[in-house]
Order: structure tokens, then sequence, then C-alpha cells
């Protein structure tokens, strides 16, 4: 299945070529890798039209695991099929895993994490430039009616709010479904864009249930633990912290505290997914070999859960009803994009240094269509120097 949209055939080296370099430069989290997704391939190479990255974006925040490298795998997909679902997922891995393994090599030797304050200081104001042209690039098809604009402000309030982004996404997933269903007087398969994570649940309980007992420090089963933290994870680095703090301070007895919280912030300042943070901690507890394993198995249920839901997209949008519910997920991915935006620039944007970076970087994203690569690096130089 290819977008309608793309003008020529994707060659596998140019989608791997992009995604490396995306792996590379994709700081700030997941709504910042989504931003730099929609800049890249909606307006700058247009292999994909606003409304198909809306509905994988909408379809990935649904999905546990890391929503960022799930988008990257559903437009390597639309792309090139399944050498293209392999090629982008795995390009937008590594080199994040690389990175991470060689400061966890680092770490094991010097007992401390390199300090980069400075650089991630700079580098913030342009990842919120980043979210804030995303936003309004995306603003049109994700509120193209009043009902979408009036769920995308209600689900600003309500995650301000305190109230977790999955049960936002149901909530207004289920509000645009049931409009619909009342404008029709009818019933539909609502159920269908839901039916990839139901197929996928026997299998999260298994797992589960798999690594319950105890067992000492083996490759084996750090694949199983992080396996099963891959499956039923959803949200921020802030929420695989929860998970990782039961599995590995509390129940296995593996890792400090001091250590997995280095983990998770080595994870947050490096780019691409923070989902690496699983790097970190695979090296710290089996060298190079742990850090493989590790990787491997907390990204493996992404990839399982975008194939099982991938080729149910079409056929959501082929019902009224279903595509209005996916229409609902959109407009409130979009919403918590702009909560995230905000939450990072009230800690980010502090003094007159970071404030005019951001005011920079809007300039030179908006009026002189800058790419925001350039940005990401020349903030990075100016932190380094800062720094000295």
């Amino acid at each position: 299945m290819t977008d309608s949209s793309t003008k020529a055939p994707v060659s596998l080296p140019e989608l791997a070529l992009v995604f490396l370099r995306l792996g590379t430069l994709a700081f700030g989290g997941p709504a910042a890798h989504i931003a730099m997704m929609e800049s890249e391939f909606v307006h700058k190479r247009r292999w994909i039209r606003d409304e198909d990255f809306l509905d994988r974006m909408a379809t990935a925040n649904l999905l546990p695991g890391p929503s960022s490298t799930e988008l990257a795998i559903f437009i390597g997909y639309s792309q090139r099929g399944w050498p293209g679902f392999l090629v982008a997922g795995c390009c937008f891995i590594i080199p994040a895993a690389l990175l991470v393994s060689s400061i966890a090599a680092a770490y094991v030797r010097f007992g401390e994490l390199p300090q980069a304050d400075a650089i991630l200081q700079a580098i913030k104001p342009v990842v919120i430039a980043i979210i804030v042209q995303a936003l309004w690039n995306l603003r049109k098809p994700a509120a193209k009616t009043r009902i979408l604009m009036l769920i995308g402000i209600a689900s600003v309030v309500v995650s301000l709010a305190g109230v977790s982004p999955l049960l936002t996404l149901v909530l207004a997933g289920a509000s645009n479904g049931m409009v619909q269903w009342l404008s029709q007087r009818g019933t539909g398969p609502v159920a269908l864009c839901s039916v990839g994570v139901w197929k996928m649940l026997p299998s999260v309980g298994w797992i589960a249930a798999a690594v319950s007992l105890a067992a000492p420090v083996s490759l084996e089963r750090l694949f199983l633990s992080f396996l099963k933290i891959g499956s039923v994870v959803f949200g921020s680095g802030y929420v695989l912290l929860a998970f990782l703090r039961a599995e590995f301070v509390d129940h296995l007895h593996w890792l400090t505290e001091k250590q997995l919280i280095d983990s998770v912030a080595v994870g947050q300042f490096t780019p691409g997914p923070v989902f690496t943070t699983a790097t970190f901690i695979g090296y710290l507890l089996g060298g190079f070999s742990g850090a493989f394993v590790a990787t491997l198995a907390i990204f493996i249920p992404g990839f399982v859960f975008v194939a099982v839901s991938g080729p149910l997209i079409p056929k959501i949008r082929r019902s009224p009803l279903a595509g209005a519910v996916l229409d609902g997920v959109g407009a409130a991915s979009l919403a918590l994009i702009a909560v995230v935006a905000w939450q990072l620039g009230r800690s980010s944007i502090t003094d007159w240094f970071t404030t005019s970076i951001l005011l920079i970087s809007l300039i030179a994203m908006f009026r002189f269509k800058l790419n925001s690569a350039w940005l990401i690096l020349g903030a990075a130089v100016v932190g380094w120097i800062a720094r000295g």
C-alpha cells in the first residue's frame, strides 16, 4: 500500500538515509520527532498527505510503545511496503542506540554522565519552534470541523487537568464517533479502530505472565522484561520511568535508583526514541550484548502493533463512523502535542538566551523555510560555546 500523494517511487536507500538523519538529529522527545516528520514528509518531500499523516499519528498514539518510532514505521510501510516498514523503523532507532551505547560505556568507566546541560538548554527552544511549526501546519486538517476544533480545545483542558494521554485520546475519539452516530442515527463498527490493540492483548498477558517470576541477571530474562515493558507502556518517558522502576529496581533489584534516573536522563537528552533508555540499561547489565538484546526487545512490540494495525487504516477510513473516531483521536493527538510544547516552554524558555534562540528559530523556519536539522546543529554549537 502506498499513498496516492507519492509522486515517484521512493528507493530504499533514500528511505534509509532520511530516517538515519532523523534518528541522528531528532532531539526533544516524541512530540518533536512527530513535528520533524511532518515537516520532512508532508511539506518538504510530499511523500504523504496531511490527512494520511494525521491518521497514522492518531493510530500510533493509540498503540502501546514509542509513538514516534511507530509513526516512522507507518511512513516506511506506506512508501515501500514491508521492506520500508523495516528500513524506516530500524534506521530511526539505530543512531540513538549506538550513541546511547557509547555513553553507557563511558558511564560504566567513569561512573557518571557526560555533562550536556548547556547544549540541551540551547537545543530545547529549537525543539519548541519545530513543534509550533507542526501545530500550525496540521491545524486545518486536524480541526476541519467545529466539533473537531472543540474536541481539540477540550483535550487541551483535560490534559492540563491531569487526565492521562490514553484516556484523553479515547474520550476524543468516542466523542466524535458519537457525533457521527447521532448525525446518521445508525450503527457502525466503532470497535474496528481498536481491533489491532485488542488482538494483541492475549499476547501481552502471556508476556506479563512469562516474566512474573524472579530470576538472576541473564540476557533471556532481560529480553523478556523489556518485551513486556514495550508491550504495555503508553505515554512519555516519565511513564516509562514508572515501569522501569517497578521492574528493575523494586522487583528484580538489578539497578539502583541513581542508575535508573541516569538511564532515563540519557534517553531524554539523546536524539531519537526515548525508549533507547533500554539500550543504556541493557549495557549496564550485560555490556554490548545486553544493549542489543534490550533494544531489540523493547522495540519489537511497536513493529508488531504497526504490522497488525497498519492494514486496518484504509478499512477504518471506509467506515464513516470509525473514520470519525480516528478524526477525533487525531485532533486530540495534536492537542497533546500542544500541551507538551507549553510544558516544555515553561521549563525551557527562562531567560534572554533561550528566548532569543526561540525567536530566531521561529523566524528562520516560518520566514526563510530553513531546515530544522541545521537549527538544531547550530543551537548545539551555540550551547557548547556558551558552556565554555
